[in-house]
């Protein structure tokens, strides 16, 4: 049976109409995959509903540069549960500006969502990445009082490479005597840079995240560490040995996700080190769906599937 044939018939359309030549850019021209994904990005905010949740852009110090964040604010009674959210795009292209996703969950969960500018690769690698992503979270918490943010009730999240960062954070920070954590948000993470699972061989279709420019994001978020069998969990997190004492979490994926295996595996050793640990698998789904067809049955099935979870954690 053809990938096409396998998929959810209400999101076979949103395949269809996506961009393979975005994809083929984040593998051979970073800068021209920022301009393609930033113009889509621009398109999808411009068509957003209205919202009572605030934006608010803002900069932060980081460990040697400024670090963009945008602030998400609802109408909630403070102080509020506080998620940091990472986007996705293969740690090549996107932005803080996740509007979609970030709106989404300060209206349904009630917390403040402060999305983060990291920096991208090729220019830089999972050691910039990783130092941003973390100077981002000890800054949110440092400044909870101010922020309204209840230290309590903090979590970190984020799709496809920026779950793949929340991941890596959660061990690093752990390792790092960083603040405590109340969940860690896992959507369809990007976790293992081997890619030798089967739904890892599967997965070649063009409009979707696929094995050969996975491996091309890959080859640049590494950098020299690409193919040296010495690469850090921090930047695969699958590759973590220990994975206890780490924040309660939700993976969620589909079955038509490159991902698939990885990151079922990956939920399978959080529950055997004794995390507290939600795995969630959609028929039918492929990588990204729930925001490419967002009416879809499935895909608002998926949305709901981890918005409610994180609500029980930090709401």
């Amino acid at each position: 049976m053809s990938f096409i044939d396998q998929v959810d018939p209400e999101i076979v359309g949103a395949l269809n109409a996506h961009q393979a030549e975005r994809y083929s850019a984040i593998g051979e021209n970073p800068p021209l995959a920022r301009e393609m994904t930033d113009a889509v990005n621009r398109e999808m905010r411009a068509n957003l509903p209205p919202t009572d949740v605030r934006i608010e852009e803002l900069t932060i110090p980081g460990p040697d540069c400024e670090i963009p964040l945008a602030i998400y604010q609802p109408p909630a009674p403070a102080p509020r549960g506080g998620l940091l959210w990472f986007h996705g795009g293969g740690y090549i292209v996107g932005d803080e500006r996740d509007d979609t996703r970030c709106i989404e969950i300060a209206e349904f969960v009630g917390c403040t969502v402060f999305s983060v500018g990291y920096r991208l690769a090729p220019e830089a690698t999972f050691r910039e990445i990783i130092s941003d992503s973390f100077a981002a979270l000890k800054w949110m918490v440092d400044h909870a009082p101010e922020l309204a943010i209840d230290r309590r009730r903090v979590a970190i999240g984020g799709r496809s490479a920026g779950g793949g960062l929340s991941a890596g954070l959660a061990l690093y920070n752990r390792d790092n005597n960083g603040p405590e954590l109340a969940f860690q948000l896992l959507i369809y993470p990007m976790l293992d840079d081997a890619h030798e699972t089967l739904s890892s061989h599967e997965i070649t279709h063009p409009t979707v995240w696929n094995r050969d420019v996975s491996f091309k994001a890959w080859k640049m978020y590494l950098g020299s560490d690409f193919g040296s069998g010495k690469v850090s969990p921090y930047a695969a997190p699958t590759r973590a040995r220990d994975l206890s004492g780490l924040p309660p979490a939700l993976v969620t994926v589909g079955t038509l996700d490159l991902f698939r295996d990885e990151n079922i595996d990956y939920a399978q050793r959080l529950m055997a080190a004794g995390v507290a640990t939600d795995l969630q698998v959609y028929a039918r789904m492929y990588h990204g769906a729930e925001s490419k067809a967002p009416d879809a049955e499935v895909s608002k099935r998926m949305r709901l599937g981890y918005l409610e979870p994180l609500k029980r954690a930090i709401g």
